[in-house]
């Protein structure tokens, strides 16, 4: 099969990006990305791609490329589907908050309604492809929705998980580590397979596209997740005891990380790992472990998340212990609230658990973040239910500006590695403190030595 027309249903951080690539590299293909949220539409539509409702560096470029030539974007779902030879499913997956697996299975309502739909509509064969990041055989349970609820045409389930890394998404897709698809080993199976490995050969050497079955695809993404998110915390669980003996967590990461079996990569110590993925994922895993009655399996992917939640409440505690064991009516200084840099996403950013714990001890926040706004920063405390809306608006003041967000605070907590935060003029921003003024560097990205010199009380990361 020869493709030439692609549907994505999903227009969040990973079907927009990946859609917008793949229309640039592929301008044979015509690529239509459709959610049924349209606002979010409109904003992928917005004619100033400065505008569009995902930031990520080098993407608006890209949609600028793309848009309106073989890239679209739409709230008419069933068209899509319907005249689409590849169907992408991108939606969230989240962590079910009710019944069976509360807290730690993946909800797939969402994939189960995109199934549906694309059962009632297709009235030819189609490929349809996991992009969602799914527990291990789920395309059992799209393929027996399709198969018994369809008008009697053949579907080929794969699966295609992304590797994308919030912040070098665009980086990430233009020159992958590798792409990975998992399907059937028939020989409709292998023809499937085959059309979407033609896809990303436009740009990606065939030597980097590995393909697996299904299973083996849709395990392998949350192993991934699992091991990233395992060293980060392991780092962290080191930079408590390097806090406590007088070690250096940053010459400890060195140190291992210069050992080839080992490597350098997501051993920075922070103040915790947010993020869609690496929580989600871990749950998901850990729900998959114990319904197998692996219970050993389950403990030790599951202490990875403790070890994560330990660090974010050991940061909060420590700006209140700091502050003479009190913070209440003290104004703390937020820079950043995404969870990482580069990136407007906060889901599971450790600024909102730090945030909620400080607002319990009836701090008052002031938060600047350069792509995040106040109404992004009030859902995400909101959503954790600690306490009525109107008790959070009242705790946060946003600002556009890191210095006025500074100014006359007790305290700066450092919560995203924003580059533009080392840049700052230290100095002014010392001066408008209460003093003593205190610096919590949650990401060790700021002069230590510099700050001290200016009279700051600095505290970072595992030193």
């Amino acid at each position: 099969m020869k493709i030439t027309k692609i549907c994505c249903i999903g227009a969040g951080y990973v079907g927009g990006p990946t859609m917008a690539v793949i229309a640039q590299k592929c301008p044979h293909i015509q690529v239509t990305v459709v959610d049924l949220n349209e606002q979010r539409i409109q904003a992928w539509n917005d004619p100033n791609t400065d505008n569009i409702p995902i930031y990520e560096p080098g993407l608006s470029e890209i949609v600028a490329e793309a848009r309106g030539r073989n890239l679209f974007f739409s709230t008419n779902v069933e068209k899509a589907i319907e005249e689409a030879q590849v169907i992408f499913i991108s939606v969230n997956t989240p962590t079910k908050t009710y019944g069976k697996g509360k807290g730690m299975a993946a909800d797939l309502k969402y994939i189960e309604l995109c199934a549906r739909q694309i059962a009632k509509v297709a009235k030819d064969n189609k490929i349809v492809v996991e992009k969602s990041t799914l527990p291990v055989r789920t395309a059992e349970a799209i393929k027996s929705i399709l198969d018994n609820t369809g008008n009697g045409v053949q579907f080929q389930i794969l699966s295609n998980p992304e590797f994308l890394a919030e912040g070098t998404a665009v980086t990430d897709l233009l020159n992958p580590d590798r792409i990975l698809i998992g399907g059937d080993t028939t020989p409709e199976g292998e023809d499937a397979i085959e059309a979407l490995v033609e896809v990303y050969s436009n740009w990606v050497d065939r030597d980097k596209i590995l393909t697996t079955n299904v299973w083996s695809s849709e395990l392998s993404k949350l192993t991934a997740n699992a091991f990233l998110a395992q060293r980060i915390s392991s780092i962290n669980a080191m930079s408590e005891l390097c806090e406590k003996t007088g070690a250096d967590v940053n010459e400890v990461a060195r140190a291992i990380g210069m050992d080839s079996r080992i490597g350098p990569k997501f051993l920075k110590s922070s103040v915790g790992f947010g993020g869609s993925c690496f929580q989600k994922d871990i749950l998901n895993l850990v729900y998959i472990a114990k319904s197998y009655g692996l219970n050993e399996v389950a403990d030790y992917w599951e202490q990875v998340i403790i070890m994560n939640d330990h660090q974010k409440r050991r940061f909060s505690s420590n700006i209140v212990q700091t502050l003479y064991n009190t913070v209440a009516d003290k104004k703390i200084a937020f820079l950043g609230w995404a969870f990482k840099k580069d990136t407007n996403d906060t889901r599971e950013s450790a600024a909102i658990y730090v945030a909620d714990d400080l607002i319990n001890e009836q701090a008052k926040i002031s938060v600047y973040d350069p792509k995040v706004g106040r109404n992004k920063i009030l859902n995400d405390l909101d959503y954790l239910e600690t306490r009525s809306a109107e008790v959070n608006s009242n705790a946060i003041v946003t600002f556009d500006n890191a210095y006025a967000a500074c100014e006359n605070a007790h305290a700066i907590a450092v919560l995203t590695e924003w580059d533009e935060f080392i840049t700052y003029d230290w100095k002014k921003i010392y001066d408008s403190m209460q003093k003593p003024a205190f610096v919590f560097d949650g990401r060790n990205i700021l002069n230590a030595k510099e700050l001290t010199q200016i009279g700051f009380v600095y505290q970072g990361i595992g030193s």
